[in-house]
C-alpha cells in the first residue's frame, strides 16, 4: 500500500542537554517540536527553528501510554505454535505494564535463569491511540488512531505455558520495545512484517494475515475500557517466535514504518 500525502514519521528523543523533545523526521533531519503529545495530536505542531540530526540524539519511546494493551492469538499459525487457539471470534487479551518499555537500540535484559529459561521475541505492529474514545464502532474505529509504531512483545514461554494468565510472562522489565518512531497516514491492512535474529529472518508475515481486524480490535476493546490517547495496541504476532540469549540482536522490520532493534544481555 501507498503511504499517503499525509504521512509524518513522529519521533521522541533527548538532548544532550537532558531536554526531552518530540520532532518532525525529514531525510534524516529531525524538525524540533516545543509541542507536546496532546498538542501533537491536535496538529498543534509549534516547530522552534531547531534541526538536528537523528543520529546526534538519544531515541527514546515514543510515547509513554496509560495502557499498553496486547492482543494474542491474532494470526493463526503464531497461536497454533504456542498451544494456543487460531481463528478465534475474539482476541486473547493480556497487559504489559508500561516500564516494560524501552527504546531502539536499548537491550533487553534477560531474567535469571531461576525465574525463566525460555524469552522468545515476537515482532508486531502497534497502534497509538489519538482520541480518546469508549464504545467506538467499527466504522469509526480508525478515526481514533494518531498513529503506527513497531512493538516486539518479548515473552518468557515457558511461563506463559504454565500461569494461568501472562502477567508474569510478559511483564518483566525491558519486554517491551517499541518505536523506533510514530508514523501517521499508513494503511495498516496490508503491513509486511520480518523479525530477524542475529541477521536470520525468524518471522515473517503481514498484517492482511490477521484474523481479526484492526477496527474490529479498536472496537472490541472500547467496549471493556475507555482509550485515551497516547495508549499502545500491539495488534499480535505472525508465527516464527525463537527463544533469545544473552549477545544476541533482534531486529523488527515493520513495512512503511521502520525498523526496531535491540540487543539481549
Amino acid at each position: 500500500m501507498q503511504t499517503t500525502e499525509e504521512t509524518q514519521r513522529i519521533v521522541r528523543y533527548q538532548q544532550h542537554n537532558g531536554q526531552v523533545y518530540y520532532g518532525i523526521l525529514e531525510n534524516g533531519d529531525i524538525e524540533q517540536l516545543t509541542s507536546d503529545f496532546t498538542d501533537i495530536v491536535n496538529d498543534d505542531l509549534n516547530y522552534d527553528g531547531t534541526s538536528v540530526k537523528y543520529e546526534n540524539v538519544t531515541i527514546l519511546e515514543p510515547v509513554e501510554p496509560s495502557k499498553l494493551i496486547n492482543f494474542g492469538w491474532t494470526y493463526s499459525e503464531h497461536a497454533e505454535e504456542t498451544g494456543g487457539e487460531a481463528d478465534l471470534d475474539e482476541p486473547f487479551l493480556f497487559f504489559k505494564p508500561p516500564s516494560s518499555m524501552i527504546a531502539d537500540q536499548e537491550t533487553i535484559m534477560l531474567p535469571s535463569k531461576d525465574l525463566t529459561t525460555q524469552v522468545e521475541m515476537e515482532g508486531e505492529v502497534a497502534i497509538v491511540i489519538g482520541k480518546r474514545g469508549k464504545d467506538i464502532t467499527e466504522a469509526d474505529a480508525l478515526t481514533h488512531v494518531f498513529g503506527y509504531t513497531i512493538f516486539n512483545d518479548v515473552t518468557a514461554r515457558d511461563l506463559t505455558q504454565t500461569d494461568p494468565q501472562f502477567t508474569r510472562g510478559k511483564g518483566f522489565d525491558t519486554f517491551g520495545p517499541i518505536g523506533t518512531y510514530i508514523v501517521k497516514g499508513i494503511d495498516p491492512t496490508n503491513l509486511g512484517i520480518v523479525t530477524t535474529l542475529n541477521g536470520d529472518v525468524v518471522q515473517k508475515g503481514n498484517t492482511n494475515q490477521m484474523s481479526l481486524s484492526i477496527p474490529f480490535l479498536i472496537s472490541w476493546i472500547s467496549q471493556i475500557m475507555t482509550l485515551e490517547p497516547g495508549d499502545v495496541l500491539a495488534t499480535g504476532s505472525p508465527a516464527g517466535s525463537r527463544p533469545m540469549k544473552a549477545g544476541d540482536t533482534v531486529v523488527v522490520e515493520v513495512e512503511q514504518i521502520g525498523k526496531l532493534s535491540n540487543g539481549v544481555k
